[in-house]
């Protein structure tokens, strides 16, 4: 019974690995469609935002079932748990990206600034290395890769903070660029609550190894922000 249960346990890490991979790519597809203004690429996100909910349903099933007839023990239980909220969050960094594509469909094309654009792609590719690492570690339970997530959404947090600098000075020259500025803080603030959903993840996989409740970042997300 042990061994079924390993086995099956190993596969439904394997199912969540995948579905952060995927929720990985939508958030560069999400971030790209902004950035080159295109709408289209936008709605085709939008309309597979679906995909991601079945993912977190289905894995949900595969956790329940495991659970039903294996009977895990104490800490197999908590195996299972961490793993459940872990896809939570992962559906609702999803969710995060979805609301980027819809920006894109919303913002006008004009006004555009190409340094703040820059500054976002950059925010972009520093979580999604984050992303990367968390589920490496989550994978190896790796506690030092934990810590390395949480160090790296600070520089998440000193990017978001320059860039709403720059947006509220570029604002402050020419009031036409407001509607565009609004919507690059919209993106960006979309892209630094992602970057505390993946300290989420890590923190989860702490937890489920200690049997501690962690902040690893003071200033990531508490119960009922999303």
């Amino acid at each position: 019974m042990k061994n079924i249960f390993t086995a099956e346990l190993k596969k439904l890490y394997e199912t969540f690995t995948q579905m952060g991979t995927e929720v990985s790519e939508q958030i560069e597809r999400a971030t790209q469609s902004y950035i080159d203004h295109d709408k289209a690429a936008a709605q085709s996100l939008i309309d597979r935002d679906n995909t991601i909910n079945s993912n977190e349903v289905n894995l949900e099933k595969q956790a329940l079932t495991l659970m039903t007839l294996q009977q895990p023990v104490a800490d197999e239980f908590r195996n299972v748990i961490t793993i459940l909220k872990a896809s939570s969050d992962l559906e609702r960094i999803a969710d995060h990206a979805t609301g980027i594509a819809l920006e894109t469909i919303r913002v006008k094309g004009s006004h555009r600034n190409q340094d703040v654009e820059a500054k976002i792609a950059d925010l972009t590719v520093v979580i999604r290395q984050m992303l990367a690492e968390a589920l490496k570690a989550f994978h190896n339970i790796d506690m030092s890769k934990a810590q390395s997530v949480s160090e790296q959404d600070q520089q998440v947090d000193a990017k978001f903070d320059e860039i709403r600098q720059t947006i509220t000075a570029t604002i402050q020259e020419d009031p036409n660029v407001a509607e565009a500025g609004t919507s690059y803080l919209m993106v960006t603030k979309l892209l630094e609550r992602i970057g505390d959903r993946i300290v989420n993840l890590v923190e989860e996989m702490v937890y489920n190894q200690t049997g501690e409740i962690v902040e690893l970042n003071q200033g990531r997300l508490h119960p009922g922000e999303s």
